[in-house]
């Protein structure tokens, strides 16, 4: 088991941000996940969600005007905010998207074996050949419950939107990510649907990895429980708290909180 020493495996600290030219959407956030936890943030539309996972992986959109971000891995700590998009990957980001683009001409194997060789280099290992690759590919498959006929497909071309999330879960099994950021996987999705990804995520889930979830909805949290969970509004958490924090929401709303707050 990787030893982390007590520290966080990611923190951040007072983290502001805006998309480039146009006004703050982060206005300070404040954040620790430790090895082995589940981190649920929600919020209402507008309240900076997705931005602060777009922000964290590198979208190049955005502008951070403050604070840090910090990744630990097992050599060391790694300032998130001062490398590119790739390097953040390398170093064991793993961004979910809302909205997975389609790959025409590719097919998804052939995806899906770039990415995990790409990764096993930045671990100092050596590529695996298609042969290889194909035995752990299948043991994933079958983890998941995913047909192999998924992966003959162009990567997300004609897929549902119950396909395309668990593609993305997929590509989380096989990069082994140590923080994966799941903006928004319940949406679009039917019950059975989301059922199957939650099921997939809960699978990937060990001590020496985290999660977060982004969501708006309390019905991802039937079937995943997180550690923490943190309620967003206009560019910050304005509360934090265990799993019946996402309960109360589903009854009460967002209304309560934000009026508490203003």
């Amino acid at each position: 088991m990787m030893n982390y020493k007590g520290n966080a495996m990611l923190k951040i600290e007072q983290l502001k941000a805006r998309v480039k030219d146009g006004p703050p959407i982060l206005k300070g956030i404040d954040l620790e996940i430790l090895p082995g936890e589940m981190h649920a943030v929600m919020g209402p539309n507008g309240s900076g969600k997705s931005t602060l996972s777009r922000v964290i992986a590198g979208h190049p959109d955005y502008e951070v005007t403050g604070g840090s971000v910090t990744l630990q891995t097992p050599d060391g700590s790694i300032d998130l905010l001062d490398a590119e998009p790739h390097e953040r990957a390398r170093a064991g980001l793993f961004l979910g998207f809302q909205y997975p683009m389609e790959v025409p001409g590719v097919s998804n194997r052939t995806f899906l074996r770039a990415a995990f060789n790409t990764i096993h280099r930045a671990r100092g290992r050596m590529p695996l050949d298609p042969l290889e690759f194909d035995r752990i590919l299948q043991d994933k498959l079958e983890l998941l419950g995913i047909s192999r006929e998924f992966i003959q497909r162009p990567v997300n071309v004609d897929f549902s939107g119950g396909e395309k999330k668990r593609n993305e879960i997929l590509q989380m099994a096989l990069l082994e990510p140590r923080l994966a950021l799941l903006d928004e996987i319940d949406s679009g999705l039917d019950v059975d649907a989301l059922k199957a990804v939650a099921e997939g995520v809960s699978k990937l889930r060990t001590p020496d990895n985290a999660v977060v979830l982004i969501t708006h909805y309390q019905r991802l949290l039937d079937y995943l429980t997180p550690d923490h969970v943190h309620i967003m509004s206009d560019g910050v958490f304005i509360r934090s708290g265990g799993s019946d924090l996402a309960l109360e929401i589903e009854e009460r709303g967002y209304d309560w909180i934000l009026n508490s707050a203003a």
